[in-house]
């Protein structure tokens, strides 16, 4: 079977909630500028471009898209992208956004949200993406301090109905059931990927036997992060296993981190219709044992 007529389906199937979503989506955190994401002075990707993968993400099962209003080069904003794209949204489309982090006009980041502030951030989201409800909105924040406020904030938000569902980014293990006492958290948007630190593993771990979903960010780069997988070192293992099985080593790096668990969800992102295709085509590839110590070696 080629590339191009694999679909998400083929990466299998986890529950956001009361929303069942393919475990590899879509991160748009790329989509509104070429290269890396939030470099001073990077290009406006082509509008067209930017909506073609969109669509095709879809056409292709994709039916989890990440997001958020901090996503924007000078001229493209990734909701409204998203909105242009996709709307009137199918009912099987699931969109999560991150509230917490905030950017000026010209794209400098300003401190994160206080929890009264939060709400103009989910109402931001709202009026970006034209909908009256978001389906899932992480809290992102910085540091190991307590996130009670405002995740309570976000509890409410819910309550009023403005949100479906809610989940963490960039937490430490004990912000879990911290969140948890206040309201139901559904994933947790970590970085995480080959190499990842025995305090990652453990917020992996620790997903799993909850039954939240795990949606590393970062899973092809891993600890290289803006940098690439290239900038952490010797990648002949990643090179040897993508040879033995006819794949690319962004590839066998996404079907790594799927092979985590299956409350791993995956959101590589891309601005070009060919890595699209590879991407959604990972969650087809199936590691042996012999991989996967090949690998963690």
């Amino acid at each position: 079977m080629t590339v191009e007529m694999i679909t998400a389906a083929a990466s299998g199937t986890w529950r956001l909630g009361d929303r069942t979503v393919n475990r590899i989506g879509f991160g748009t955190m790329r989509l509104p500028q070429y290269g890396a994401a939030f470099a001073p002075g990077a290009a406006p990707r082509d509008r067209g471009e930017a909506i073609g993968v969109l669509r095709r993400a879809v056409e292709l099962g994709v039916n989890h898209i990440d997001t958020a209003a901090f996503y924007f080069s000078s001229l493209r904003s990734a909701n409204e992208l998203i909105g242009s794209a996709l709307a009137p949204y199918a009912d099987d489309l699931v969109i999560a956004t991150k509230v917490g982090p905030a950017r000026d006009t010209w794209g400098n980041w300003t401190a994160h949200a206080t929890a009264a502030q939060l709400r103009g951030q989910v109402e931001e989201n709202l009026r970006q993406l034209g909908r009256d409800h978001l389906d899932v909105v992480n809290l992102r924040i910085v540091g190991t301090d307590s996130i009670a406020e405002r995740f309570g904030a976000l509890a409410e938000l819910r309550e009023a109905g403005l949100i479906r569902h809610l989940g963490l980014s960039n937490v430490r293990a004990h912000h879990i059931p911290e969140a948890q006492a206040i309201a139901p958290v559904v994933c947790v948007q970590n970085m995480y990927g080959l190499g990842a630190s025995p305090e990652q593993e453990e917020v992996l771990r620790l997903c799993g036997e909850q039954g939240i979903a795990f949606v590393p960010f970062y899973a092809i780069a891993g600890q290289g992060r803006e940098a690439g997988a290239a900038g952490v070192g010797d990648e002949s293992g990643v090179e040897a296993v993508a040879r033995r099985l006819g794949a690319s080593p962004a590839q066998v790096r996404l079907a790594w981190t799927l092979h985590r668990g299956p409350h791993v969800l995956a959101i590589p992102g891309t601005g070009d219709l060919g890595h699209l295709a590879e991407n959604v085509a990972a969650g087809a590839l199936r590691l042996s044992e012999e991989d996967l110590a090949a690998l963690e070696r």
